[in-house]
């Protein structure tokens, strides 16, 4: 608990670094924002990343994601990775990719996993080798070290001191990474968006070489690519058993300003356009949405939200509840409660939601918020 800095509440709970309770962000944002834009330029200048998307009237347009930058001569986009080196974009092509990978026995801790072939055998036996988990084979995990979005709370964060590494796998190196025991590759981070170019290359080489074999292709990812990658992207999950897990953050903008320092206009927009594609392979599982439960921010009414979009869209949407854990600029936020999870479960099954799920189990705090 603390003290809200513009409603003075005492007994709210929030973080100090961002300094203001949800309501108060939610129904005075405008006032507000300038304070919390200073945290996240903060957070981007410890890394050397641009405060803002740079839109540079003779800059070069990147067109991968919805900042849309346009980038001057020898300065990089938002994401840090992509950057103009006489008068040409450099930075995520299809034979430069900056990432690290490894392979992760399935079934894993994946949040799809709840659902997905690897996990369960769904699909069995056009996108799934056995009826239940695929023990003895694994998913090639591919990290990349660049994203579009700026999240306080990033569980991930030390990728940003890795956006700039001179090391570089090509498209072909990663896809042979996948051998004849791997059965899905699933592109995380970061994001894979600023490095589309080289994830769907090595896709399509994976899926190739593979013949026969099972190949999924999925993605975690906040869903924030432009046309025509979030097509291309689907059509590669769709044809081969995988999926696409879109981390939906927030409902009210303000919020997901406040946590991810981007609107969610795009996420939304591109969710609602792959939800038609589920009509075309309803087994396995083909969109997936998740949500990090945030103490004092993502709460039941947000959840409420978020789900109530899903559920128009489509009831049978899987959707996976995340327990949080304090981490980067949010470190002072309590983990989340049990009692919180169980009342944003409830929130998306009232939503009409038919298939929810919490995560991270073991992260849950046994308190009473």
């Amino acid at each position: 608990m603390g003290t809200c800095n513009h409603c003075n509440n005492r007994s709210v709970t929030i973080s100090h670094t961002i300094g203001f309770c949800g309501d108060c962000i939610k129904t005075h944002f405008d006032i507000l924002w300038p304070q919390i834009k200073k945290v996240h330029d903060h957070s981007r200048r410890a890394f050397k990343l641009p405060e803002d998307p740079p839109q540079a009237a003779d800059g070069i347009a990147c067109g991968l994601c919805l900042h849309e930058c346009r980038i001057p001569e020898r300065e990089t986009g938002f994401c840090g990775l992509r950057y103009v080196q006489n008068g040409k974009i450099r930075g995520g092509r299809p034979h430069e990719g900056n990432l690290y990978y490894y392979h992760d026995p399935l079934p894993t801790n994946c949040v799809s996993d709840f659902v997905c072939p690897g996990g369960t055998g769904c699909g069995y036996p056009e996108y799934a080798v056995s009826e239940g988990p695929e023990k003895g084979y694994k998913n090639l995990a591919v990290f990349y070290h660049a994203c579009s979005f700026n999240c306080l709370y990033c569980q991930n964060y030390h990728f940003k001191t890795r956006t700039f590494s001179s090391q570089k796998l090509s498209a072909k190196k990663l896809a042979n990474a996948a051998d004849k025991t791997t059965n899905c590759i699933c592109y995380f981070g970061g994001d894979a968006t600023p490095q589309i170019l080289h994830a769907i290359k090595t896709s399509r080489i994976a899926v190739r070489d593979a013949d026969d074999r099972i190949m999924r292709i999925c993605w975690e990812t906040n869903g924030a690519m432009k046309e025509p990658f979030l097509t291309m992207m689907a059509d590669l999950s769709l044809t081969s058993g995988g999926c696409i897990k879109f981390d939906l953050k927030a409902w009210e903008e303000d919020i997901h300003y406040t946590l991810c320092g981007v609107t969610n206009s795009r996420t939304l927009e591109n969710f609602r356009k792959l939800a038609e594609w589920t009509k075309k392979r309803p087994q396995p599982p083909f969109l997936i949405a998740s949500t990090l439960l945030v103490p004092g921010y993502v709460d039941e009414s947000e959840v409420s939200s978020i789900a109530r979009f899903i559920s128009d869209l489509n009831p049978e949407i899987p959707y996976s509840l995340l327990a949080f854990y304090p981490q980067f600029y949010l470190n002072d936020l309590p983990t989340t409660s049990r009692a919180h999870a169980l009342r944003c479960r409830t929130a998306a099954e009232d939503a009409g939601l038919r298939n929810v799920h919490i995560g991270n189990l073991h992260l849950l705090a046994e308190n009473h918020y």
